[in-house]
């Protein structure tokens, strides 16, 4: 597996720390999936504004069917989701 150097949020400053905070309201905690894109937070900022609307946006499934959709793909995949 390859490594990822990721940024904690304790040392987390700037945008990044906005996201983080941002993240931490909303679930708690920073998910993995996002720390190892802390080296560039504008992207870390794209891809959970492109999650929230996948996952909250207008759509014709129902919350409870998209996250069916997810958990099936990450099984796929061999992700821990």
């Amino acid at each position: 597996m390859a490594f990822v150097p990721t940024i904690p949020p304790s040392q987390a400053r700037g945008l990044l720390r906005r996201v983080y905070d941002t993240a931490i309201r909303r679930a708690g905690k920073v998910y993995q999936i996002n720390r190892v894109q802390s080296a560039r937070p504008r992207v870390l900022q794209a891809s959970t504004r492109l999650y929230l609307e996948i996952m909250y946006g207008e759509s014709s499934l129902t919350r409870a069917q998209r996250e069916m959709v997810a958990t099936v793909v990450s099984t796929a995949n061999g992700c821990h989701y």
